[in-house]
């Protein structure tokens, strides 16, 4: 049997022959023993899942990273310094850096304890049985004992079990939105296809996961499991892998350099010992392999990893409280860094829910305002309030009371929301009429006794109704496609009259259509008559000699917040991309409504983007900001594009088939609403389905970029502060008057005073200003670019000069308290070192001050970060306990120092400051512009 070839385009060939190459009957169906050999040859009606990734390899997962391995060699090599001094006391340094990296470990494993299981929740997403038709009977079997050759009866309600090809169908429309992206429901014809089509516009052809919003039909099974639209997603999901973002990439980079620069400290460190000093014993190398192992630990940042993830994890609440739930802590940051915001359309930035917004009567055309089911909107003609009793206000409202006769439609209210039952362009009807409150009349008035129902055939709905204002007469509605519904029509009701449907009136209706459709709007038209009789007539006498009453205009309607979210996504500089399913024309009206595109523009198809070139898809993707008819592969390919020019892309969705794009993006956003597919394969969801959440995730991510900077900046200075103390100490050591004792050399700061630097200034200062307000002007600025380094060159000098400050004002206090050397002065090697210690502690409190911005002044919102003064104050004072308590004494080699001491301590720190504000003063004036994190 043919079973492979059924699945190659059967769209295109009639249902006969597709069940020919099946080897299906589509009377009787198939038969139990040929069920089970198709399920032996071909497999159960699944999804294939991915093998879930065990906790344990997710909490190793917290140790790749490239700072973590810095970390994990200085506990190393601690421990090797503490084995080669005798294994005396607590390795306390080693036991500090651990407890760190299994803090950061623990605080990652923690935000991303609910991976992403998109695969599996596809297979959820299937329906649990399905009707079918077995040796003749119809029975209900479970949904994966499907095969190719099934014959499958379809009804309201149901899920779609498999990709099928219909056979009948009777009002058969089929809501694919999770699939393809189309905004409503689509009507299924059995009718074989003149020509290839996409995967919206096959519409003899239903869906695995899709959905049956009206009407009945039959259909062949053409395709189970992994061989369906659906399972072609899964495929993608399994081949899309997720990519560090830009902000692990650039911690990575940094790890590295890192890395190398301790390596080269420590062999500097151990050449100059051996250089200045001399090595005469196996003590003399201890000693200089333990001065190298402190240089290495006091130039790593061990709070770096903590401190990046608490300042995420709090960037995580704050969005939290937006509705927009984070996965990941480091997309966080990558939406700051977004350029380009690829968006679904339907549900996200548009309502998901069809509204009439224009009605077109022989008397002019009339606006009806509100969108969504809420009942609330006017009639307006020309921007002006249309009353009561005026001739185009009857006319509409004629209009509306037929299309809701010809109507099976519900608009329900509950806890203040309004939801619809049944199909979503009839209800559209409903809410039109509500907000004119005309429906309570019609429901007391007319009661139904007959109707036609819609056929794909036919194209038209008819309803009878018995009309209690005339003794029960018959009222006929109709309503349909403008094309089809004239054809019935025999006059045109222009306000208390009929014109005859002559040629002029036709083409003028057929314009208004035309005109609508180019606005990119669905046209529905409306007739009625009355009939003398309240006897029925026969069914098919009932729809010729109607009267037209006109037409609607019917649209889903942007979000009134994404206009607004798009013009401040613009003004920062990040471009918005819509990509959708939906009909081509109806994608540049949207787009044109919130302002993605410029009037005139269109949206180009995914048909013209299978038809372009490489360089010619690269060209288009750079310049076009809407898409429409497009598959799950153009999202993705549009997503590469974007990416392989340099932008950081965010993309937005709702459906199945946004999941592969998602999962591809740079950071994928999920609505609430939306499938569970689309959430699991997502990096962050808008709880809210809310696109403006979208923008204020952007600012919380900038401002998160910043912090992240203004904390790099603070603790790779502060750390070359103390890096560059001890390394010229060393070297200067005799200009410095440190001179060696018994052949040892003498440090300018021991390593429980650099341990404690580090515990001091690397902790809770850095974290205050990882949690440092936002600039207001943040969203002012465009955005960085993918090239851009979170340390730049720029950061980089700062780094070195701040630090350089540092060393030297250190340094300058050691020798003012030293006999000798370059300043004379009269203390103890112990208050030399104490004051060295002290100032080098103050010099980084002053220095959190500095780094709260590259170019604007430290006394700028000095007081903006309460936090901040809390841990300089803290850390101040616990520098003072240090020096004054003598239990702290013992423990860290300190003496006391006099008032006079101190305040030479505070004004040698202060040094950071002043010459920070001198560089700050002159970037601003090379360079003005908005200050910079």
């Amino acid at each position: 049997m043919g079973i492979a070839t059924a699945s190659t385009d059967p769209w295109l060939s009639p249902a006969a022959e597709v069940a020919q190459a099946l080897g299906a009957d589509l009377h009787d169906g198939l038969d139990a023993t040929e069920v089970r050999a198709r399920q032996a040859r071909i497999g159960t009606n699944e999804i294939t899942a991915e093998r879930p990734v065990p906790g344990w390899r997710r909490f190793l997962d917290q140790f790749r990273d490239p700072v973590v391995y810095l970390l994990l060699a200085a506990i190393a090599i601690s421990l090797v310094a503490w084995l080669a001094e005798g294994a005396g006391g607590v390795p306390v340094d080693a036991l500090v850096i651990a407890a760190i990296v299994m803090l950061n470990a623990v605080i990652g494993f923690a935000q991303q304890a609910r991976a992403a299981q998109a695969v599996e929740a596809l297979r959820r997403m299937s329906a649990t049985t399905a009707t079918v038709v077995r040796a003749g009977e119809q029975v209900r079997v479970p949904t994966r004992d499907l095969v190719p050759g099934d014959l499958v009866v379809l009804a309201e309600g149901d899920t779609v079990p498999a990709d099928a090809r219909l056979i009948s169908a009777a009002a058969l429309t089929v809501s694919e939105a999770a699939l393809t992206g189309e905004s409503e429901p689509v009507l299924k014809d059995p009718a074989t296809l003149p020509r290839a089509a996409a995967l919206g516009d096959r519409l003899n052809m239903v869906f695995n996961g899709t959905a049956v919003a009206r009407g009945v039909g039959r259909a062949v099974v053409t395709a189970t499991g992994m061989r369906t639209e659906m399972g072609q997603v899964a495929d993608l999901l399994h081949a899309t892998r997720e990519e560090p973002t830009p902000l692990q990439r650039e911690i990575a980079r940094v790890g590295r350099m890192l890395g190398v620069a301790v390596v080269v400290i420590a062999v500097v460190v151990v050449v100059a010992v051996v250089v200045v000093i001399g090595v005469d014993s196996v003590t003399d190398v201890v000693n200089a392999m333990l001065l190298a192992v402190s240089l290495a630990v006091a130039a790593v940042p061990e709070g770096l990893p903590t401190i990046l993830s608490v300042v995420l994890a709090l960037g995580v609440q704050r969005m939290a409280a937006h509705q927009a739930i984070v996965k990941r802590l480091s997309s966080v940051e990558t939406l700051g860094a977004a350029s380009v915001i690829c968006s679904d359309k339907t549900g996200t930035l548009t309502r998901g829910e069809m509204t009439i917004s224009r009605i077109v009567t022989a008397l002019g055309e009339v606006e009806v305002t509100g969108a969504g089911y809420e009942p609330t909107g006017a009639l307006l003609q020309d921007g002006r309030p249309v009353a009561a009793g005026e001739p185009t206000r009857s006319a509409a409202e004629q209009v509306l009371a037929a299309g809701c006769l010809a109507n099976d439609a519900r608009l329900v209210e509950a806890a203040g929301q309004w939801t619809v039952q049944g199909d979503p362009t009839e209800a559209a009807f409903l809410v039109a009429e509500a907000k004119l409150g005309l429906a309570a009349g019609r429901q007391a008035r007319y009661r139904r006794v007959g109707e036609i129902p819609f056929s794909s055939e036919r194209r038209l709905m008819t309803s009878l109704h018995a009309d209690a204002h005339r003794d029960g007469a018959i009222a006929v509605a109709t309503k349909g496609a403008p094309d089809v519904l004239l054809d019935r029509c025999a006059h045109v009701q222009v306000g208390p009259d009929l014109h005859r449907v002559d040629r002029a009136w036709r083409e003028r209706i057929l314009a208004d259509v035309d005109r609508l459709s180019g606005q990119g709007l669905r046209t529905l038209a409306v007739a009625h008559q009355r009939l003398a009789s309240a006897d029925l007539p026969a069914l098919e006498d009932v729809e010729t000699d109607l009267v037209y009453l006109g037409m609607v205009g019917i649209s889903d309607p942007p979000r009134s917040e994404a206009v607004q979210a798009v013009a401040e996504a613009q003004r920062a500089g990040v471009r918005v991309v819509m990509i959708t399913g939906d009909h081509p024309r109806t994608a540049a009206r949207v787009a044109r409504d919130l302002g993605i595109v410029e009037a005139g523009s269109r949206a180009v198809s995914g048909a013209e983007l299978d038809a372009l070139d490489d360089a010619a898809f690269a060209r288009t993707v750079r310049q076009c900001n809407a898409y429409a008819r497009v598959t799950p592969r153009h999202k993705l390919l549009i997503v590469d594009a974007l990416q392989a020019a340099g932008h950081v892309v965010a993309m937005t969705g709702d459906g199945v088939n946004d999941a592969p794009a998602l999962r591809s993006a740079d950071i994928g956003v999920a609505m609430g609403s939306g499938t569970e597919v689309t959430k699991e394969a997502a990096a962050m969801i808008l709880a809210d389905d809310d696109f403006a959440t979208i923008v204020r995730a952007v600012r919380e991510g900038r401002g998160i970029f910043q912090n992240i900077r203004r904390f790099l900046r603070y603790l790779l200075s502060s750390n070359m502060g103390e890096v560059l103390t001890v390394l010229l100490g060393v070297l200067m050591a005799g200009a410095l008057g440190l001179a060696p004792s018994d052949g040892e050399v003498v440090l300018p700061l021991l390593a429980t005073q650099i341990l404690w630097i580090n515990l001091l200034t690397d902790s809770a200062p850095a974290l205050a200003i990882g949690v440092d307000p936002v600039a207001g002007d943040v969203m002012d600025r465009p955005p960085r670019r993918r090239t851009d380094r979170v340390i730049d060159a720029r950061m980089w000098r700062g780094v070195l000069l701040l630090g350089a400050v540092m060393a030297v004002a250190t340094l300058a206090a050691l020798d003012l308290n030293l006999p000798g050397g370059l300043l004379a002065g009269g203390g103890t090697p112990d208050e030399a070192r104490t004051a060295a210690f002290t100032v080098l502690v103050l010099a980084q409190l002053f220095n959190a001050f500095t780094a709260r911005s590259e170019t604007a002044s430290a006394f700028h919102r000095p007081f903006s970060n309460h936090w901040l003064w809390a841990a300089v104050l803290l850390s101040a004072a616990l520098q003072v306990a240090v020096v004054h308590l003598p239990v702290l004494n013992h423990a860290f080699s300190t003496v006391p120092l006099s008032g006079p001491q101190w305040v030479g301590c505070v004004a040698l720190a202060s040094s950071v400051l002043w010459v920070g504000e001198l560089r700050k003063l002159l970037l601003r004036h090379g360079r003005p512009g908005p200050a910079r994190a």
